[in-house]
């Protein structure tokens, strides 16, 4: 971890609040927020659904590291990711590299629940997309752990007091 740089980088399954949370760490602390997804979609010119099935997966991840490689916040930043961003191993590098990394989680039902709301995520797009869910969440759970400085159980938390939660374990983590 970069214990000069002051930022904050959320993991986590989709459905986790990591998009929300960060909107919150933003509003109420005054972090530079930059998310990964929105960077990739700007890249491309189109919405991250569109991306998957234009271009496949392989293109975003791609364009996912490229985005880690060059993000280079100037002062403390809460850097937004997708939830994939763990499958490759040059990611946890970048991500431990750009400041805390911060495990948002919660247990699986809520994770679903929260991630099938809009009905536009492309991993979900499956005949049995819950089964699907339950397969990337038991893979990805070991990688998150394995990144993870800090841990929140966003469950049953709003955004706001994720991101007080969120800077309290931060305060601490940094005096380590």
């Amino acid at each position: 971890m970069n214990q000069h740089s002051g930022s904050i980088v959320l993991i986590g399954m989709m459905g986790a609040g990591k998009s929300a949370v960060g909107r919150c760490l933003q509003q109420r602390f005054g972090f530079s927020q930059f998310d990964t997804d929105q960077m990739v979609a700007s890249k491309f010119g189109m919405p991250v659904p569109e991306i998957f099935s234009t271009h496949g997966e392989h293109a975003f991840r791609d364009a996912e590291t490229e985005m880690l490689q060059a993000l280079a916040p100037s002062g403390p930043a809460v850097i937004v990711t997708g939830g994939g961003i763990v499958l490759r191993e040059k990611n946890l590098d970048l991500l431990k590299r750009l400041g805390a990394v911060v495990w948002l989680q919660a247990d699986e039902a809520t994770l679903f629940k929260r991630a099938s709301r809009t009905g536009n995520r492309p991993l979900l797009q499956h005949e049995n997309p819950r089964n699907a869910f339950a397969q990337m969440l038991q893979a990805r759970l070991p990688l998150y752990a394995k990144i993870a400085d800090i841990r929140v159980d966003t469950s049953a938390l709003t955004g706001q007091e994720v991101a007080l939660a969120i800077l309290s374990k931060f305060k601490r983590y940094c005096r380590q």
